[in-house]
């Protein structure tokens, strides 16, 4: 498996045409929420339905014990689906600002 350094010792003529990805598996590598101005915040009142856990496009929804504990920062986007699946009756997901 590629990791960062050895992918961007590459000149543009060794990298792979856009839209490719050759390895399966290298997200780990790459923390991208850092970027995000919104970040999701878990409140007290989680049924755990995993509704947020299926939907998150960028599986940073942290489960523990079958429950859901909290998110991954290093790699949410702040997108907000997981706040929009919430059930309505709860909306135990809370998007918030994140300070600069």
């Amino acid at each position: 498996m590629s990791k960062p350094e050895e992918i961007l010792s590459k000149s543009w003529r060794e990298m792979p045409r856009a839209g490719h990805v050759l390895e399966a598996g290298n997200s780990q590598y790459y923390d991208t929420g850092s970027w995000s101005t919104f970040k999701p915040v878990l409140k007290d009142n989680c049924i755990h339905c995993f509704l947020c856990w299926v939907m998150c496009p960028d599986s940073a929804i942290l489960v523990d014990d079958g429950k859901i504990v909290g998110f991954d920062l290093l790699h949410c986007k702040g997108c907000g689906i997981c706040a929009e699946v919430c059930p309505d009756k709860y909306k135990s997901i809370e998007m918030v600002k994140k300070e600069l």
